[in-house]
């Protein structure tokens, strides 16, 4: 490469060199060109002439598929990112064929799932689709070979996902993975007054904090999340607002460790908790999300307290993964079965008819008989309603990849043995005869029902009625199944509508300011008129105008595509006077 392409640009006039005409120069050319007929004898040729150059692209008004595997906390990441790309003019579509960009926003738990994330890109550059990467499996390791030429937003970039799918329709290559701080501090990632498109209206996921304090073994998420980092209490309380006044009547608080919260910012989850509780409207409910064993044992008396709060559900999710001492340190779990057990046991008796979930882990490397029983007997002796069995995937990159696997028929068997266990009881028969008050939020799956939730978040189908979407109500139980109760509304039972105000319509775009919509609605006048039809200046201007106000502070991103506009200029401004000679 020549050694001036190796000097740093300070200004844009840098970009002319010594070779190039002077202005007085270019002038004195012009008049020495003489304008030249073309034919046009063909319809063909005027059609040509109508077309606009094969690289005039313009952003904002192309079809967008969104596909999201994992957990709550990547789906809220999804919902963010269609909400600012909807609110750019971009059109968020359900139907992957009609699609010009696909954006995958992975997860990078298990195999299986990324196998999926793999699949989906050579299908996509299979039919011929712009591609954007996102989630957890190319911020972790963003240099494998099936993700080169790929664009990638990073876990804490999503709030310039616009400008990375811009470039990435132009037909460039962008790669944002770095992490947000503030005076050398991590942050916990994009703002949280983004717009989003929530999947389902009624529901917010709010993600409370980022990464986590553990370092398991077997953990590839860590690789992508990092070290705890938390938003500040006042935001958090904020954007429930906002979701309230925008019919929602459910929120979920996820993160990667919600019972780590705070530690990074000298607060805790309780204090969270109990600053969220003061604002959810009657009827409305909110969700805890995952919380490990250690950070939760110093909260127990709290804990208990906002789980009887009437407007919070009975339930928590607890990840034991093994009931072996031995196989919990080699995952470097940072806690014991004691210790799990007395989470569940104090809970239990405190906070009665509690839901607590779990996770296992089956197969773990160095995972004996007798450590895989002693999951059994616990398992048994709790009777867990909800239970996520894994079978150990070793991660590649985590310390557990480089341990003795335990033979994959072994991981099968103990995978089956344990679901058989898992089915050979009905956690809800006992319910059959109960008159419950539910929150009616979702479809189920085939549609026949709506899915609703009872106090301590079990699952309740009841019949599919418009009026009850949305509303509490009181219904009388009359079957029970392994996973879910079927209830009939109480006719004499007052119905509470738990939004207190109209839920958004489904697509609809959430917590859009009046200053955003000024800056769209003024870039879609740019964008809508051909470029011929605008002066040079009118039209550069209009562009490095165009800014969304989540994105003021500036970024490398941006200064690149004005510095790229500023050379067009010039080289508009260079043919300029030639454009005759065709």
């Amino acid at each position: 490469m020549p050694a001036a392409c190796e000097s740093v640009l300070e200004d844009i006039e840098d970009i002319v060199s010594a070779e190039d005409l002077k202005p007085h120069d270019r002038q004195f050319v012009r008049r020495n060109v003489f304008p030249k007929v073309r034919k046009r004898n063909s319809q063909k040729n005027a059609q040509t002439d109508d077309e606009p150059p094969s690289d005039s692209i313009i952003p904002g008004v192309q079809k967008i598929w969104i596909r999201t595997w994992g957990c709550s906390h990547n789906n809220s990441d999804g919902e963010y990112m269609a909400g600012q790309l909807a609110a750019y003019g971009y059109k968020i579509t359900e139907n992957s064929d009609e699609a010009d960009l696909w954006l995958l926003n992975s997860c990078t738990v298990k195999n299986p799932a990324e196998d999926h994330f793999r699949n989906s890109i050579k299908k996509a550059q299979e039919g011929k689709k712009k591609v954007v990467l996102a989630g957890c499996v190319p911020q972790a390791q963003p240099r494998q070979e099936y993700l080169k030429g790929l664009s990638i937003i990073g876990v804490q970039q999503i709030d310039r996902v616009v400008e990375v799918v811009e470039e990435t329709i132009k037909g460039h290559s962008v790669r944002l993975l770095g992490q947000k701080k503030d005076n050398g501090k991590r942050l916990g990632g994009a703002r949280l007054d983004l717009p989003k498109i929530r999947k389902n209206p009624l529901i917010e996921i709010i993600s409370i904090n980022t990464g986590c304090l553990n370092a398991c073994t077997y953990c590839k998420t860590k690789h992508a999340r990092g070290d705890l980092a938390s938003y500040p209490i006042e935001e958090l309380v904020d954007r429930a607002k906002q979701s309230f006044q925008e019919g929602v009547c459910e929120i979920w608080l996820t993160s990667e460790d919600t019972g780590a919260y705070g530690r990074d910012i000298g607060t805790d989850l309780p204090t969270l908790l109990w600053k969220l509780v003061e604002v959810i409207p009657e009827g409305a409910m909110l969700r805890l999300g995952m919380t490990n064993p250690p950070y939760i044992l110093e909260h127990l008396e709290e804990m208990a307290k906002i789980l009887n709060h009437p407007r919070v559900y009975a339930f928590l999710h607890i990840p034991v993964q093994s009931a072996s001492d031995s196989v919990l340190m080699d995952m470097k779990r940072e806690y014991c079965v004691a210790d799990f057990k007395q989470v569940v046991d104090f809970l239990k008796e405190k906070v009665p008819g509690i839901t607590i979930a779990t996770d296992i882990i089956c197969g773990f490397p160095g995972e004996t008989d007798e450590d895989f029983q002693e999951t059994m007997k616990l398992v048994e002796l709790y009777r867990f309603p909800s239970l996520f069995i894994n079978q150990f995937y070793p991660r590649p990159g985590t310390p557990a990849a480089k341990m003795p696997q335990v033979p994959a028929a072994v991981k099968k068997q103990r995978t089956k043995d344990l679901s058989q266990l898992f089915h050979s009881y009905n956690p809800y028969d006992h319910k059959v005869g109960e008159r419950q008050r539910v929150l009616v939020t979702e479809e189920s799956f085939d549609s026949n029902y709506y899915v609703a939730h009872n106090p301590f978040y079990e699952q309740v189908l009841v019949p599919k009625d418009p009026l009850l979407m949305g509303k509490m109500v009181e219904v009388n139980i009359y079957e029970a199944g392994k996973h879910f109760m079927k209830g009939q509304p109480v006719s004499d039972a007052r119905v509470h509508t738990a939004s207190i105000s109209r839920p958004l319509a489904k697509g609809e775009v959430s917590g859009l300011t009046e200053e955003f919509r000024r800056s769209v609605q003024n870039g879609t006048k740019w964008k809508a008129q051909p470029n011929a039809e605008i002066p040079v200046k009118a039209r550069l201007s209009s562009w490095m105008a165009l800014q969304l106000p989540w994105q003021q502070e500036g970024g490398g991103l941006k200064i690149l595509s004005v510095s790229l506009a500023l050379l067009a200029v010039l080289v508009m401004f260079f043919y300029g006077g030639m454009k005759t000679e065709l």
